[in-house]
């Protein structure tokens, strides 16, 4: 396996809470930056819904009375970009041409709020929706989006009998194997269901402001571009996910590799966006990536796992915690990476293999809450504490001169 394994870790994503920063010729796909091409909000109050009945044990009957059901509350969603910028690309990695932007959402309450792809809507200066099978053409507000999770809330003004608001799961309770149904918009074909499994939990994808979005559920139901913001739903006919993103392989089509925001993730964005309009997410300030032995041994590391730490974000919170980056450069099979930092062995007394452990707890974390991080410099244990600050908007703000390319 040599240092391949090591490359394919999370090193140099990771950043600040949650940030990516990409190594060349990486693609640290652990740790949230997944070459990414193809993001959600649910009302805590939004109905949960009853099993779907099925005739005679019939799989394909499941997906037909889902999508009767469900599909009314599903949304077709154009908008207008004031920009015009024809260069803009999707995280579907398609260029979003002509100013418009098309994607899917679905009706989480009884009020009208529609949940959706921040990238769906992002720049919109007018933005229109049709909902379910009807061909009428309705008027949308923004309530807020949240870069951070690829996540916006709208609210539709359509008449009370077209509003058919779906039931939220649990994406807590999702398991590997479990069938889903994904229904949206893909290439402007409205009204489309594909059908398939979860094919893993815990992944992590990057989202559009450079952040990683933690907990994502991978699918292999085909979506494609234009499924962005519709729902994954489980065989109860509940919602577990936000359609969001692509892995192509390079093909620009589905391969059976689609990612899904959790639901569980949507509600607290939800909340926040509806109480004052943005989101806040917890900050840590650091880039580094997770230990294998065949880097320890490559570069003489004290220890065979943990994560490196090669870059402290200035004045950021594990710098002003006394946490210490690199402070020398190395090439490794034509990889910069930066040697000499602490070595985090340890959060809140738990041991840390890996990046995307630490991009997790931050996730799942708030600003000014804190983190006892325990370090190895020079030889010495250290712990210190860590109070979490408010991310920035982007990771390319939160950077101070990082190896490689900004996180894009």
């Amino acid at each position: 396996m040599g240092l391949r394994r090591f490359f394919r870790s999370p090193f140099g994503s990771a950043l600040i809470g949650g940030a990516v920063v990409a190594l060349s010729g990486w693609v640290a796909i652990a740790a949230g930056w997944v070459a990414a091409e193809g993001g959600s909000t649910t009302t805590v109050a939004a109905p949960l819904a009853a099993p779907v009945a099925s005739k005679e044990g019939s799989d394909a009957n499941v997906v037909n009375q889902i999508y009767r059901r469900d599909g009314q509350g599903v949304a077709f969603i154009r908008a207008d970009r004031s920009d015009g910028d024809s260069s803009r690309s999707s995280p579907f990695g398609q260029p979003q041409g002509r100013g418009i932007a098309t994607g899917s959402g679905f009706v989480i309450d009884a009020e009208g709020h529609i949940l959706t792809n921040s990238h769906v809507v992002e720049g919109a200066s007018q933005i229109k929706v049709k909902l379910g099978s009807s061909d009428t053409t309705y008027s949308a507000e923004a309530i807020g989006a949240d870069p951070a999770t690829d996540l916006a809330l709208l609210k539709v003004d359509a008449p009370a009998d077209q509003i058919h608001p779906l039931g939220l799961g649990d994406s807590s309770e999702v398991r590997v194997g479990d069938p889903v149904v994904a229904i949206g918009n893909p290439f402007g074909l409205d009204r489309t269901v594909t059908s398939g499994i979860v094919s893993a939990l815990q992944r992590q994808i990057q989202a559009p402001n450079g952040f990683s979005i933690s907990h994502v559920i991978q699918t292999d139901a085909a979506i494609n571009p234009g499924s962005s913001g519709g729902p994954l739903i489980d065989a109860s006919g509940r919602v577990i996910g936000i359609n969001s993103q692509i892995q192509t392989g390079g093909s620009g089509g589905n391969v059976g590799i689609g990612f899904a925001i959790p639901i569980n993730t949507a509600r607290d964005v939800v909340r926040q966006l509806q109480a004052t309009g943005e989101v806040k997410h917890a900050f840590l300030g650091i880039s580094g990536g997770s230990i294998t032995s065949d880097l320890a041994r490559a570069v003489n590391l004290p220890v065979e796992e943990g994560v490196l730490v090669m870059e402290v974000v200035k004045g950021g919170p594990a710098d002003k915690a006394g946490i210490e980056g690199g402070t020398t450069s190395a090439t490794i099979e034509g990889a910069e990476i930066r040697l000499g930092g602490d070595i985090i062995t340890k959060v809140d007394g738990k041991p840390i293999s890996a990046m995307d452990e630490v991009v997790n707890l931050v996730n799942s974390a708030k600003p000014g809450d804190t983190l006892e991080v325990t370090v190895l410099r020079d030889g010495s244990t250290e712990t210190v504490t860590v109070t979490l600050g408010d991310r920035p908007a982007s990771a390319r703000d939160s950077q101070s001169g990082p190896v490689g390319p900004p996180a894009r």
